[in-house]
């Protein structure tokens, strides 16, 4: 964007410095703007490039979940980390 500067008009009013858009440029950046909102928009689909769905993977995990082969006996029981006891406030 070319800078004007100041200056006075032919009327006797003062202009202050600006920036101003150069010819055609708005015209550019509103193509280039719509040119690149739809390459966004045809992008983000959800189809393949053959025009065939893409299955989604199904889940095949059962909640909850056990383990068949380890022995009940093996399943540690929480023990107190500290051996005084904690007095909690009241």
């Amino acid at each position: 964007m070319p800078w004007v500067r100041p200056y006075v008009r032919s009327d006797g009013t003062p202009v202050r410095g600006h920036s101003r858009w150069a010819p055609g440029a708005r015209r550019e950046l509103t193509i280039f703007g719509v040119v690149a909102l739809a390459v966004v928009g045809l992008g983000n689909g959800n189809g393949s490039a053959g025009g065939e769905r893409v299955p989604r993977p199904q889940s095949t995990v059962q909640y909850p979940i056990r383990f068949d082969d380890v022995p009940a006996a093996r399943v540690s029981k929480p023990r107190p980390t500290v051996s005084y006891p904690i007095r909690w406030e009241r």
